[in-house]
Parts: C-alpha cells; sequence; structure tokens
C-alpha cells in the first residue's frame, strides 16, 4: 500500500467519523451554546477530544492541502462554539457575585 492510498483512507475514515459522529454532537452543542447555556463536563471532554485528535492529524492534513476548505469550516464551528461558551459562562460567573 502506498502512503498516498494509506493517506486517502485515514483521512476518508476521518471525514466518516466527522460526518457522523462530530458534526452532529458538535451542532448540539452549537445550538446550546446559542441558547445561553454554558458546557457542562461531557462538553468540555468532547472538544478536548477533539482538539487532541486535531494536534495528531495536523501533519497528514498539511500534506493533503485540498481538504483544507472543510478543516477550515470545521475549525470555525468550534471557534464560534469556543466563544460563545466562554461568553455564556462569563456572564453566568457574573450572575453569581
Amino acid at each position: 500500500m502506498t502512503d498516498s492510498t494509506k493517506d486517502t483512507g485515514v483521512i476518508l475514515a476521518l471525514v466518516k467519523r466527522f460526518e457522523t459522529q462530530r458534526l452532529p454532537r458538535a451542532l448540539a452543542i452549537k445550538e446550546n451554546v446559542d441558547q445561553g447555556n454554558v458546557l457542562d463536563e461531557a462538553d468540555i471532554e468532547f472538544l478536548k477530544q477533539v482538539f487532541e485528535d486535531a494536534q495528531h492529524i495536523t501533519p497528514l492534513l498539511e500534506k493533503h492541502r485540498e481538504w483544507q476548505s472543510v478543516v477550515s469550516g470545521a475549525v470555525d464551528l468550534y471557534k464560534e462554539i469556543m466563544d460563545k461558551a466562554t461568553e455564556n459562562e462569563q456572564r453566568a460567573s457574573s450572575k453569581k457575585i
């Protein structure tokens, strides 16, 4: 098996996981934070895992720039979630004081 074939298989598996697992969960979390809620422990662990996985696949994605728009869209989504979650957490903290 060539490196290119192996890379293609890994990328396709990652895309499938993103479509079936990561994206639906991210969209559910986004909807939750858009409603003003804070992240729970399960959401935080999910996001930590996503960022850890992203670090591991960065070299692969650097070799395959054709996936840049997909990766960029996912990064934008996770950034929106984190920004809104931070805003919600700060608002919740200020109400406690």
